[in-house]
């Protein structure tokens, strides 16, 4: 899953970017990689209903307006960046079951490119790589606060992060959702499940059980894999990619043989049946995160309302 930010952000969502990363271009990446980490289905039996794509949109433009805000008033610029999403390379997450996504994207190489092109000319990056070493160390400092003190949050596996509590990635949070620490906390706690949900399928018995037959089609079609994940492991990197035909016509085998071999059907219940334990394990993160999203709607629409009134709807991206 994603890594604890350094320079004190804790667990967010832009982590996944890389530790090479600065904290700062962290979060301009924060909305591009926002839905990779969804939960899935909603808690039944709980209060809060979940909130819609739009919702969770306007929570990130109205977030992003808040740092923009707090780094201006300390010097600093920041833009508000689109909200897209690199998730759908990722969608696969077992095995590609879908030979028409195979025979247009293969693994993802053509999306992956994208999405560092993306990286690349992200302006708050362009902007951070300009200043000079002693203007970027307080840039993030700014951003992020002086050290990752002031908030504690542990993972369900039981590792404590910490994060600062100054810092305008805080000031921000803490003006939308209120309630920062229990903030931290569930984001912390939901933004862990889908790789413990992963984890618990691929080491489900009834998974390596339907694997075997998979392995067979995939032998018989001329490839000698033992799971989707040893492709993966074998692919070289996106900037020295297979042949563009070689790609896709090892992904094509692999949907085929998961559709043909019953993997497709088996992962998609292991996946759903792993999704609903963990779903009702960590009920209360995921019913606090909830509640903490559905009160801030209303500041949000506030804060992206007056940004439209004062400069139109440009700060969307």
């Amino acid at each position: 899953m994603k890594e604890e930010a350094a320079a004190g952000r804790g667990r967010r969502r832009g982590a996944r970017a890389g530790g090479a990363r600065t904290p700062l271009v962290v979060l301009a990446l924060t909305s591009l990689l926002a839905t990779s980490c969804a939960p899935g289905h909603e808690d039944r039996g709980t209060h809060a209903r979940d909130v819609t794509p739009e919702e969770e949109n306007l929570l990130e433009t109205a977030g992003q307006l808040l740092l923009r805000e707090c780094m201006e008033s300390r010097g600093f610029e920041y833009q508000v960046v689109s909200g897209g999403t690199f998730a759908d390379f990722d969608k696969f997450r077992y095995v590609i079951d879908d030979p028409e996504w195979a025979s247009e994207h293969g693994y993802g190489t053509d999306l992956r490119r994208e999405a560092a092109e993306l990286r690349e000319n992200d302006p708050n990056e362009r902007y951070f790589e300009s200043l000079p070493p002693e203007r970027r160390a307080q840039a993030l400092v700014a951003a992020n606060g002086p050290s990752p003190v002031g908030l504690t949050a542990t993972t369900p596996d039981g590792m404590e992060l910490g994060r600062s509590d100054q810092g305008c990635q805080s000031q921000a949070d803490r003006e939308l959702y209120g309630d920062l620490a229990s903030w931290f906390q569930a984001r912390t706690t939901v933004e862990a499940l889908p790789a413990l949900r992963h984890q618990g399928v691929v080491n489900d018995p009834r998974y390596l059980e339907a694997v075997r037959p998979w392995a067979d089609c995939m032998r018989a079609a001329g490839h000698d894999y033992a799971t989707p994940a040893d492709i993966r492991a074998a692919l070289p990197p996106p900037q020295d990619p297979l042949p563009r035909q070689e790609e896709i016509g090892l992904a094509l085998a692999e949907a085929r043989c998961a559709t043909d071999s019953g993997l497709a059907r088996t992962v998609a219940e292991l996946d759903e049946q792993h999704g609903q334990e963990l779903r009702e394990r960590h009920r209360s993160a995921l019913e606090t995160q909830r509640r903490l999203q559905l009160d801030a709607l209303p500041r949000a629409r506030t804060v992206v309302g007056e940004a439209e009134r004062t400069e139109g709807p440009e700060h969307r991206g």
